[in-house]
């Protein structure tokens, strides 16, 4: 049987680094190198760091919260060394280490216990291969979520991870466009632990487990050490014997005093969190009847569930279901936007509901209506006198009419047994009518005609 812990890396999403006041890039959003730098993110002789951002500090205690952790109310910095070209003050500082405080600790999260949630500093982006360093990251402020090794197999460990990356994103503390990185510690019976550094997807993380699970059973490490993970070949390769502690000489700050979290700060972070996603598709499904299947669609996302909360109160139930699930998601999607990222409220929402659930307008009507609140929403009554249904026979029976006249070929093909020739002459009213006719009466009156 395996034994399996991660230690897990994610960007957290401030505007600026953690001790200095530069621009905090990373991920997909970058500028050109060493745009985003100063004496302090470079390391030069003699420049001192300013107090740890206080943004990345909240939301550090926020991703400790919810994991169920223990928050330290008094927090220490530590330097880590190494020496390595990305790290140009020759040390990390982190909250790490043997006689580190991290932010919290002794935490649980469906069944995984959390060792320790942690503040540290990004390194530089160093190319091997040129030898060219990038200190736009340098500084950025990470997390690292450290499990105990609870883990059995993969496939458990991919299903917690996509409940975790599904919390953060629900308390918008890590860098959605960065992504998480993890370290994998891996042991069998009677071997010892090796780690794997620095995966970077979930599907890698599976391959690497699979494979370092079947390497151990054909040659059951008898040291600790320290691999990486080739995806090209699906396979791992030994880095270098593991550090122990003290080959990293941790050593307290001096530059960096001693943070006192009061417990006033910590209840306030604390009641600023939202429902968990669990909580969120328990309410979905029991307060607001939600099939499952929808309610785990809804509760992807923060802003999509919680969107969602505010138009089932003021509308029909079953559409607002589909209009978010299926013409609101797609809409976004066609656009590839998500809804934090555009301007939607509520309100106008609701009342395009409102008005198709009173025939008012037309349901392609509506998407139309819909596709125009892309970048921004605006009140779907304005201009209802533009937008509303026909529904008065005569008027429908005159374009009827003129659409067998003009569609011969359709006519024949609908008599001739091909019924979906009737949608087709149906599609040419909805034209002539600018999707205002009612498509139910349409249809009667075409079928009528055509008898």
């Amino acid at each position: 049987m395996a034994k399996i812990g991660l230690e897990i890396h994610g960007y957290i999403a401030t505007k600026e680094k953690l001790f200095c006041t530069c621009k905090a890039e990373h991920g997909i959003k970058h500028s050109k190198p060493n745009i985003n730098i100063c004496p302090i993110c470079t390391g030069q002789p003699g420049a001192k760091p300013l107090l740890p951002n206080k943004e990345a500090l909240d939301k550090a205690i926020k991703i400790a919260l919810i994991l169920g952790c223990k928050i330290n109310e008094k927090i220490t910095w530590q330097r880590k060394h190494y020496d390595w070209p990305d790290l140009p003050k020759g040390y990390q500082n982190t909250m790490s280490g043997p006689h580190a405080i991290p932010n919290g600790e002794k935490g649980k999260f469906l069944g995984i216990k959390i060792t320790e949630v942690h503040l540290e500093e990004d390194p530089a982006a160093w190319n091997p291969k040129t030898g060219g360093i990038d200190y736009n990251r340098s500084g950025s402020p990470l997390i690292e979520i450290v499990t105990e090794p609870d883990f059995k197999n993969s496939t458990q460990v991919i299903e917690w991870l996509k409940e975790l990356i599904s919390v953060l994103s629900y308390i918008k503390t890590i860098d959605k466009f960065a992504g998480l990185k993890a370290d994998v510690n891996i042991s069998i019976k009677g071997g010892e632990r090796v780690e794997v550094k620095n995966i970077n997807s979930l599907n890698n993380i599976k391959n690497a487990i699979e494979y370092e699970i079947k390497r151990q059973h054909k040659d059951l490490p008898r040291k600790q050490e320290t691999r990486r993970y080739d995806e090209s070949r699906k396979t791992t390769a030994k880095m270098r014997s593991k550090e122990e502690a003290q080959d990293y000489r941790f050593i307290s700050d001096p530059d960096l005093p001693t943070i006192k979290i009061n417990k006033k700060r910590i209840q306030s972070l604390k009641a600023s969190l939202p429902e968990t996603p669990k909580t969120k598709l328990e309410k979905l499904i029991k307060k607001y009847k939600v099939g499952k299947k929808y309610a785990q669609i809804l509760t992807k996302k923060i802003e999509i569930v919680e969107f969602f909360e505010k138009i089932i109160e003021k509308s029909d139930p079953s559409l607002a279901i589909r209009w978010v699930i299926v013409e609101l998601l797609n809409i976004l999607n066609y656009n590839k936007k998500e809804l934090d990222e555009v301007n939607i409220q509520p309100e106008h929402f609701i009342e395009l509901l409102n008005l198709i659930e009173k025939k008012e307008i037309t349901e392609l009507k509506a998407q139309e209506i819909l596709r125009k609140f892309i970048p921004k929403s605006f009140s779907p009554k304005k201009d209802l006198k533009k937008h509303s249904t026909i529904s008065g026979k005569q008027e429908i029976e005159k374009l009827a009419i003129k659409v067998i006249k003009e569609n011969k070929k359709a006519v024949e093909d609908y008599k001739n047994g091909k019924s979906w020739a009737i949608n087709f002459l149906v599609g040419q009213i909805m034209r002539l009518t600018n999707k205002r006719a009612d498509f139910k009466i349409a249809k009667e009156i075409l079928e009528k005609k055509l008898k």
